[in-house]
């Protein structure tokens, strides 16, 4: 705990770490990952690269600095930093690893403005994170291992097969190597992957595209030109090849209620929709499914989606674009017009997909009068605001 000394320094030294804290976390990447090189798989390169991950972390410092003293407003701030942590199998032990390098970082930016008293303090806030992390982490792992067909650290399974859904887009179906049972995952969540490529790990996150059944889990992965995990998930692995799996996790689930929903997705963004609006049909509800794709080449799970529209024609709407071709719906893109002849009367709005598609979704549908708390949506990459594109 703090002393109300180190407070009155953490007060007056907050708007200095503010103004330089983006060139703070831009440092500590590069500083943590050369001398602990054993941490860098869980980090995602291309989101070094564009500087995602390090404006996600100084946006993290900050709202906790910000936020510290309301525990309640704090946790929920964390849960999407806790869910990512609990899908990459983070631990205790590692805590200390970004402590250092974070401290050296501030250091180093700031230079001899930062005396051994300001660092004790920023220190101790450092700590108060980490062991807030850690509580919250535990609760998942131990809540998951609980569960029937739960466990904890990686737990390898096998691709029992594979589907091409697009172009692009190929699903994997994977069971557990030990025969055992699988626990069940809620619609809308993702699953931590755990890959060996040329013998380094790599860490990712894939939704989950099914309902959870008990026996196996459904990712559906885009093949980007540049990702090492998707080029080796598309490319080099087949039926009967193994990698490990860690809890699910992910916060874009549906919402109790009986109110329709307008589900928008774009590319690969469709991939949490599908079990969301089949569990959401499953409660009776009515459901507009509108899907963007670049063409009919790219557009994925189209046989899926229709089959579903057949077997709930009163209550499924399934509308589709395309910006490219004529065999759609809608030629073009989503915009404000569309939204506002699909937007069903109160309905509850979920949309995944490329950033400016979520930025566009989002101001439409905010100008069309749905409220915020109606409004939701995840980041497949580093969660940034969505006026960002």
């Amino acid at each position: 705990m703090l002393t109300q000394e180190q407070e009155r320094l953490i007060e007056a030294t907050a708007p200095v770490v503010a103004e330089h804290l983006e060139a703070i976390t831009q440092r500590f990447y590069p500083l943590m990952f050369a001398r602990y090189p054993e941490v860098k798989p869980l980090f995602n390169q291309a989101h070094q690269a564009d500087g995602g991950q390090p404006r996600v972390l100084a946006a993290a410092v900050l709202a906790y600095v910000q936020l510290r003293h309301d525990r309640e407003k704090v946790r929920e701030t964390l849960a999407t930093v806790v869910s990512k942590h609990v899908s990459l199998d983070i631990r205790p032990e590692q805590y200390p690893i970004v402590g250092e390098c974070l401290m050296a970082a501030i250091g180093e930016v700031l230079g001899d403005a930062v005396t051994p008293e300001i660092a004790a303090a920023w220190q101790g806030v450092y700590e108060e994170l980490a062991g807030l992390l850690i509580e919250l982490e535990e609760h998942h792992y131990r809540a998951f291992e609980r569960r029937p067909g739960g466990w904890r650290g990686p737990r390898e399974f096998r691709i029992a097969a594979m589907r091409q859904e697009s172009a692009v887009i190929r699903s994997f179906v994977l069971e557990p190597v030990d025969g055992g049972p699988v626990a069940d995952h809620a619609p809308g969540q993702y699953i931590g992957v755990r890959l060996s490529v040329d013998g380094e790990p790599l860490y990712r996150h894939y939704s989950l595209s099914d309902l959870p059944n008990g026996r196996h889990y459904r990712i559906s992965v885009k093949r980007e030109p540049e990702g090492r995990a998707s080029r080796h998930l598309h490319d080099a692995m087949t039926v009967g090849d193994i990698l490990e799996l860690l809890p699910p996790a992910g916060d874009l689930t549906l919402a109790e209620g009986e109110e329709p929903l307008l589900l928008a997705s774009g590319g690969v963004g469709q991939t949490p929709m599908l079990p969301i609006a089949r569990q959401a049909l499953a409660q009776g509800r009515r459901v507009v499914y509108l899907h963007a794709a670049l063409d009919a080449e790219h557009h994925a799970f189209r046989d899926e989606v229709a089959a579903l529209a057949a077997e709930h024609p009163q209550r499924l709407q399934a509308v589709s674009v395309h910006e490219r071709g004529d065999d759609a719906d809608h030629n073009g893109r989503v915009d404000r017009e569309l939204l506002a002849r699909l937007l069903p009367e109160g309905a509850r709005c979920y949309f995944v997909g490329p950033q400016g598609f979520m930025s566009a979704v989002d101001r439409a549908l905010a100008e069309l009068g749905v409220p915020d708390e109606r409004r939701h949506y995840e980041h497949f990459g580093p969660s940034r605001p969505l006026d960002a594109a």
